[in-house]
């Protein structure tokens, strides 16, 4: 499957660098995986939250068909990790939009915000009326720390400025979700569940990961991770690469200790690291002195097929540039399409297995110490540059799996309650290489729509708040009977 003209055309549109300030203090990336550990294991933060955190309703506003509460409270995360989060960021800001007649139970479903989503208009307009007309369901929508209200003074729109914004982003939201479901509880509103778009529906997944209860879930153009977001889809355009490169060149940190602390199970990974290394012995150590560079960083398609043929294709294609050989270049420059576009499949497995699972990792950490150590001894030019590009890219991969990836996270108390919705032609969120959630949530459902990540994001909103609907549906199917 293809991928979307929209998609990329409209990231082109777009000229905002995320990430411009790099990756963020080494000492709040180690604090942050440390919480991450914790937050990863539902059984370990079962009392994080309190059942009776407090939360205030500052206004109410009256509307035609419904009620929209307005409300506050401090983020969890605040007291949990101190400091992590930016002032403006500690509050949490959301709006509850309850309906004036409720058709059957009380059901309320939390929406998350997805890239860009600032303030409540979008999700308030695009799916909680609609949702109050058509099945007489509550919303209530959170706003993500540095969106909305809650943006930095010195942030520009939505470009988080570090790389761990994005973690304490999603931890803030995990913690706040349990606050907000508790309120939900002790309010009387019943059955609660969450959905989200593109990031939304991925920082809503985690969310429920943590969720002590069966619960549905409608994650919608969202998918396991988030490293090849900003590794191979689109969005990697728009990472401040120069920076970061420069950054972890400059700070041996990053490398000698904070990679040590990445422990992300890789099973996707490792299972296919696993068949590259037993077909291609010596693919490690001639891993690393390919360019996949251009590929992944996004440039054009001439580009990716002129990267193609300098690397060579196939495993026998890298044994040859091991032993120094050209043959590789001369096979592709044959003119096979089509085996050329399965081997850029294949590559962007071969990162995968490489960058993420554990014993692969490890060699990464060797091999990564030693280049820095010559790098910084002088060594110049443009294989200086390649390796540097790759060092980046691997360690940006490893921490986004280490933070983001859904296999580090508890599997939900009920999966059948989740009904996945993705596009098929989604350049944003990549799925090659990638474990599926059917693998790591069993018994969940996916749905796929015609187009890409823009094109839903427009016209398929209808189809989003059906699968809600379902979501729901089937968990009234299974708990109706049981206690509130």
């Amino acid at each position: 499957m293809g991928v979307s003209r929209l998609d990329v055309l409209y990231r082109r549109l777009l000229l905002t660098k995320l990430f411009i300030q790099g990756w963020g203090k080494p000492e709040d990336l180690k604090r942050i995986f440390e919480f991450r550990k914790i937050i990863g294991d539902r059984e370990r933060c079962r009392h994080l939250v309190p059942k009776d955190y407090p939360v205030y309703i500052d206004k109410v506003e009256d509307e035609s068909d419904c009620k929209i509460h307005n409300g506050h409270f401090i983020s969890p995360l605040e007291e949990i990790v101190p400091g992590v989060l930016p002032t403006e960021s500690i509050k949490a800001r959301f709006q509850f939009i309850v309906p004036k007649k409720w058709k059957k139970h009380y059901p309320v479903c939390i929406h998350l915000a997805g890239t860009g989503d600032h303030f409540y208009w979008r999700r308030r307009t695009l799916m909680a009326r609609p949702m109050i007309k058509e099945a007489g369901m509550a919303s209530l929508l959170l706003e993500n720390p540095y969106y909305g209200y809650r943006k930095p003074k010195d942030q520009l729109r939505s470009s988080l400025k570090n790389v761990s914004d994005l973690f304490v982003m999603g931890g803030a939201l995990i913690l706040e979700s349990a606050v907000l479901l508790h309120w939900l509880e002790r309010e009387g509103y019943w059955p609660l569940g969450m959905t989200g778009i593109s990031m939304g529906g991925h920082m809503a997944s985690l969310a429920v990961t943590n969720w002590p209860k069966p619960i549905p879930l409608v994650p919608c153009l969202s998918w396991t991770t988030a490293s090849s977001v900003f590794t191979t889809g689109v969005l990697s355009k728009a990472v401040n690469w120069r920076e970061l490169e420069k950054q972890y060149a400059m700070h041996t940190v990053y490398e000698e200790e904070i990679i040590r602390l990445l422990e992300y199970c890789g099973t996707d990974s490792f299972r296919m690291g696993q068949d590259f290394v037993k077909f291609s012995p010596g693919s490690i150590d001639t891993l690393s002195d390919l360019d996949f560079s251009h590929e992944l960083l996004g440039l054009d398609h001439q580009q990716q097929s002129q990267q193609q043929q300098q690397v060579g294709l196939g495993s026998s294609a890298v044994r040859s540039q091991a032993g120094g050989g050209g043959g590789g270049s001369e096979r592709v420059a044959g003119g096979e399409a089509a085996a050329a576009a399965a081997e850029r499949e294949r590559l962007d497995h071969m990162l995968s297995a490489v960058s993420s699972s554990g014993p692969h990792l490890e060699m990464l950490h060797a091999k990564s110490i030693s280049r820095a150590a010559s790098r910084r001894g002088g060594q110049g030019g443009m294989g200086q540059r390649q390796s540097l590009q790759r060092e980046s890219l691997y360690f940006m991969k490893g921490v986004m799996d280490e933070c983001t990836h859904i296999a580090n996270f508890s599997v939900p108390v009920d999966p059948s309650l989740i009904i996945i919705v993705l596009a098929k032609e989604d350049a944003y969120i990549p799925r090659t290489g990638v474990r599926s959630l059917q693998e790591i949530w069993p018994d969940c459902e996916v749905r796929y729509l015609n187009g890409g990540h823009i094109s839903a994001y427009l016209f398929k909103q209808r189809l989003f708040r059906q699968a809600i609907y379902d979501a729901f549906d089937r968990f009234l199917q299974k708990y109706s009977s049981h206690e509130k």
